[in-house]
């Protein structure tokens, strides 16, 4: 059973949306890990696990600015999906713009820089 599939929208919602997105983030840094690997099967799971939480992020969400801006987000996410190599650059875009959602999440995105840069 694919990770994250039993996971209930009761279950999700207990989160809070920092904590949301901090999870959807960890699964797009293993994505990330894994551009240019000759594992794309592992990449492609990683993205998936991505869309389902980004799913259950926006059934669980009340505002609708934020539920439309998630989804706008989900077509990057799905974009990378469908691609056969994506691009780190528009991972890495994408990246950034979701851990832009929150004030605690934006607080990776200098962790973030950094590992790129020492990485």
């Amino acid at each position: 059973m694919p990770q994250h599939a039993s996971l209930s929208l009761e279950r999700w919602s207990s989160f809070s949306i920092d904590q949301q997105i901090l999870m959807i983030a960890n699964e797009m840094h293993r994505a990330g890990k894994l551009l240019g690997s000759a594992d794309a099967g592992r990449r492609l799971a990683s993205y998936e696990r991505v869309l389902n939480l980004t799913d259950l992020t926006v059934l669980a969400q009340r505002k609708r600015t934020l539920r439309r801006e998630l989804l706008r987000w989900r077509d990057l996410v799905a974009e990378l999906y469908m691609t056969p190599d994506p691009d780190s650059a528009r991972h890495a875009a994408a990246f950034r713009v979701l851990l832009q959602f929150t004030p605690e999440a934006s607080k990776q995105i200098a962790v973030l820089h950094n590992s790129l840069l020492s990485g």
